[in-house]
């Protein structure tokens, strides 16, 4: 079971890296909305998108790159696992989600996003590091503690539903 969870795991961070591909298919202001707000004003300066926009962006984002991820997530534990109980839901929705987070603040954040040139946005050099401290502190939170409790969450749902569903 825990090879699968594994595997599951390297899909979730497939999906996210996915995300990150298309969102910067085309260039970094594709994402613009998950950089600092400054980077952001810089933009809507700069006249080179409107705050509607990265708006717009950011609301695609979440319905088509977070939402599918997470119906991954609740798909492999409670489909592919056939998990039933809480705490076992809880658990392996818990190590998914930890394994993508490491890899979001590892390699998406800690090389990609600082390493390359590939998320430069030109004209904002002067902005960076992209992800100042404060900010990768408060990702490493989201990710070690905003972890457990979506998997809480995520779990109580689901074993909610399957309970009902089985009075049904």
């Amino acid at each position: 079971m825990f090879g699968l969870i594994l595997t599951e795991g390297a899909a979730a961070c497939f999906i996210v890296l996915l995300n990150c591909v298309a969102g910067i298919a085309n260039g970094p202001l594709g994402m613009v909305f998950l950089y600092e707000k400054d980077v952001q004003q810089r933009v809507i300066a700069r006249g080179t998108l409107t705050k509607d926009q990265i708006d717009r962006q950011k609301r695609n984002f979440l319905l088509f790159g977070i939402l599918p991820f997470y119906i991954f997530v609740m798909f492999a534990v409670y489909g592919i696992n056939g998990t039933r109980g809480f705490f076992s839901g809880f658990w392996q929705i818990c190590i998914l989600l930890l394994i993508e987070g490491l890899f979001d603040r590892l390699f998406i954040d800690g090389w990609w996003v600082e390493k390359t040139k590939a998320w430069l946005i030109s004209g904002t050099e002067d902005l960076m590091p992209y992800i100042p401290s404060h900010t990768k502190k408060m990702k490493w939170m989201f990710t070690l503690i905003g972890s457990p409790v979506i998997a809480f969450v995520l779990s109580g749902v689901m074993t909610l539903i399957i309970t009902l569903g089985s009075l049904v």
